[in-house]
């Protein structure tokens, strides 16, 4: 076949060679371990196979040679003396307990193929939910297993789905796609690129890039483009480094996101400073967002986000201003309890100033495979989506996201209604550690469950507490694999360099089970013509694109008025009205707000003033650091030795008061529950806020639930947070928002 204009990297090196007497393997890093982004690695490899070290590879354009601690620890995690590698199984009357028992592949296969068909016949196939953590690129083999089986009830067990979902959700309802802030990450030629400028100013909002990289984002481009001219507005709780940085730094209470950004819109709108053109062109309801906005003169915006009038002011007249502008938002606006209407407020803050599909601005990213729809779509029928959990309650279900419900499922475990849940796959989630709220209650409800089946590399505590199945998974540096996924895509290949064990890739164990449960949606006779089929738009077959990889889609701006973003070819946005959508007629029919508001946190100073008295703290969490993602890499000395113990961030001026000081640990306690930290005192945090890391757990301590899952039990944050309590929409919760106490931990307590 012809191939299409994919645009090719040209590289000095063949993706295999040797370099002082080591093997040398071109390829991406991406999951597992990882996070969110995929950088271009250098595998180095010995004679006996075995993974030396790793280095960035400076002809990768994405992070052209740059890479992080993770990355280069990698060896650590692939040869650690605590990973599992062989399948195991236990008693479900063993769950909790260190019973496990060693087994062939084929004998896990076995099982799992009898008690999964079991259930399926006897109470249908949507009596299994398969649930995800991080997916990165797993997740669209879990989506195709799960619906290939029957189920629709694919899930990320998370409340409120409050992790990258509201965004691309709150996106979709409103302006028909996804949008990234332009980086020139879709050009092979990146900064060079003649069509590319660099944007005026950069809104990071609730994000710190160089650190959590979202929606494949390298944090470095901030670096890169400031050093070109671009300047910043940084919306944080914390002083980081860019907002150190920033032009503007405007320090938010947590959880009042969207009062911010209509304060905002309110100074664009009334002192008329938004794009007129754009607006009236290409913008629908743009007076009702106006009304909406109103309502949040500066002194409301100040007195309920903590930030002083005169910042919020002239913040949104720099913005306004600009002739360009990217909006860098991150995971905080998701982990809000109303976040789509925060997602929308926050969205026309680029709208209305026409800060779309031009460069320096925020683009619809180029795709080869749609992250959030999954893969495997075309097998979800009427039937199993009748029976999936949560679409009878929120429509926003119904808008090509073909999730389950986290809450729902949680409702459902626990009353049997609207059907009884027998049976579950967890993969690429430690979600007892990392984002199920309430752990305790969590664990109650999943083990009413008749049959689990984990898939990981590490026993981890969800694991113990749940598994009866243990299959153990690949690193990236010991299978293949595609990059494609979040972002502006690439065609760019993992290619398998060691081997450990008997440990399978995810891929492959989802290909070698799918083809036993429904042979005929899952033809491929190996995962490389699965990855093959997959590409298959760029005219590559795997093995092709490992040698030219990685492949860059072609793109072009200014879309909208050519016909390329709708499916019927008509000019403008792929919505209801082709445009961009200020007053969504999607939340209308969904009995949602179509326009922006802003809804208090549960509980906060404002919304429950008598708790504050007792909790004076405005706690959030979740804010990752240099050396681990989520719940990952606990286990990997170099990186343990930089972040060896759960940190909760403090004022000092707080900590004096309580008599608290810089390294102790401490109990952060509410009406749910209580879990420690180890104290860090820093002047970047505001006296009424604390900051806790999240998904610790310690893998060196027992294991055992009667010993505390390897100290999930007294670690974990989450015990602190409101109990699958989502938006209206289904989608968002407050885990970056609730009230809390600190005290000592002492010999008595």
């Amino acid at each position: 076949m012809d191939k299409p204009k994919y645009h090719l990297v040209p590289h000095e090196k063949p993706y295999r060679y040797d370099e002082n007497g080591l093997h040398v393997t071109r390829g991406s890093a991406w999951s597992g371990p990882g996070c969110h982004i995929g950088c271009g690695v250098l595998l180095y490899t010995d004679d006996e196979g075995k993974l030396v070290k790793v280095e960035g590879d400076p002809e990768n354009p994405y992070n052209q040679g740059r890479l992080c601690n993770r990355c280069l620890a990698l060896p650590e995690v692939v040869y650690n003396p605590s990973r599992i590698l062989k399948p195991m199984k236990r008693n479900p009357e063993d769950r909790g307990k260190d019973a496990w028992t060693e087994i062939s592949w084929d004998e896990a296969y076995d099982l799992i193929y009898e008690k999964f068909t079991e259930i399926k016949e006897k109470y249908g196939p949507w009596a299994i939910p398969f649930v995800q953590g991080t997916g990165r690129d797993i997740a669209a083999w879990i989506t195709r297993l799960a619906w290939s089986f029957g189920s629709p009830n694919y899930m990320f067990n998370m409340s409120g789905m409050a992790c990258y979902l509201p965004r691309v959700a709150g996106c979709a309802a409103t302006t028909g796609n996804f949008w990234v802030g332009d980086f020139a990450q879709q050009f092979p030629d990146r900064y060079d690129n003649p069509n590319w400028e660099c944007p005026d100013y950069i809104m990071v909002w609730g994000n710190n890039p160089l650190i959590a990289n979202s929606d494949g984002f390298y944090g470095h481009w901030m670096v890169d483009v400031m050093k070109r001219g671009a300047k910043l507005i940084v919306v944080d709780p914390r002083l980081t480094w860019l907002a150190y940085k920033a032009e503007y730094w405007l320090q938010i209470r947590p959880g009042t996101d969207a009062a911010l950004a209509l304060g905002m819109l309110n100074v664009i709108i009334s002192e008329d400073l938004y794009d007129h053109e754009f607006v009236e062109r290409w913008c629908y309801g743009f007076d009702e967002l106006a009304a909406a906005a109103a309502e949040y003169p500066l002194d409301r915006a100040s007195e309920i986000t903590w930030i002083a009038s005169d910042i919020i002011r002239d913040a949104a007249r720099a913005w306004a201003n600009a002739n360009s502008g990217i909006m860098q938002w991150g995971l905080a606006v998701d982990t809000t309890k109303e976040s789509l209407p925060a997602a929308q407020a926050i969205g026309a803050l680029w709208q209305i100033c026409g800060y779309c599909d031009k460069p320096g601005c925020m683009i619809v990213p180029p795709e080869i495979l749609a992250y959030s729809g999954g893969f495997g779509g075309e097998l979800v029928t009427d039937e199993m989506n009748e029976h999936r959990i949560g679409l009878d309650k929120y429509a926003l279900l119904r808008f090509g996201f073909q999730v389950a419900s986290s809450d729902e499922v949680m409702k459902t475990l626990e009353t049997g209604q609207p059907y009884k849940l027998h049976g579950a796959w967890l993969q690429t989630t430690n979600f007892l550690t990392c984002t199920a709220p309430d752990p305790e209650r969590s664990i109650k409800a999943w083990r009413t469950l008749d049959f689990i089946v984990v898939v990981d590399m590490f026993m981890t505590p969800t694991a113990m507490a749940l598994a009866d199945v243990f299959l153990p998974a690949c690193t990236y540096a010991e299978r293949d694999g595609i990059r494609v996924g979040d972002g502006a895509q690439r065609g760019e290949t993992i290619n398998k360099v060691c081997q450990v064990g008997e440990a399978k890739s995810d891929m492959q164990i989802n290909l070698e089970l799918g083809k036993r449960f429904n042979p005929e949606a899952w033809p491929w006779a190996d995962v490389d013509e699965m990855f093959s089929y997959v590409i298959e738009c760029t005219g590559y077959t795997f093995e092709e694109l490992q040698e030219v990889a990685p492949a860059y889609i072609p793109f072009e701006y200014k879309r909208y008025e050519k016909g390329m973003l709708r499916s019927d070819g008509q000019v403008g946005f792929n919505t209801t009205t082709g445009r961009l959508e200020l007053w969504s007629t999607f939340y209308n029919k969904a009995g949602l707000s179509p326009v922006p508001y802003f809804e208090e946190p549960t509980e906060s100073p404002v919304s429950t003033p008598d708790l504050y008295e007792k909790y004076p703290f405005v706690l959030t969490t979740g804010a990752r650091n240099w050396f681990m993602f989520h719940s990952e890499h606990r286990q990997v000395p170099h990186l343990r030795a930089k972040r060896p113990w759960p940190i909760v961030q403090m004022n000092p001026k707080a900590a004096d008061k309580l008599g608290i000081k810089n390294g102790e640990w401490v109990w952060l306690e509410n009406d749910r529950g209580r879990c420690k930290r180890v104290v860090e005192t820093t002047n970047i945090i505001d006296e009424r806020v604390l900051m806790s890391d999240h998904g610790w757990w310690f893998p060196e301590a027992p294991g055992e639930e009667k010993d505390g899952l390897f100290g999930m039990l007294d670690l974990n944050v989450n015990k602190l947070l409101n109990s699958y309590l989502p938006g209206k929409s289904g989608f968002g919760a407050n885990y970056k928002s609730m009230l809390c106490k600190v005290y000592k931990v002492q010999e008595e307590n």
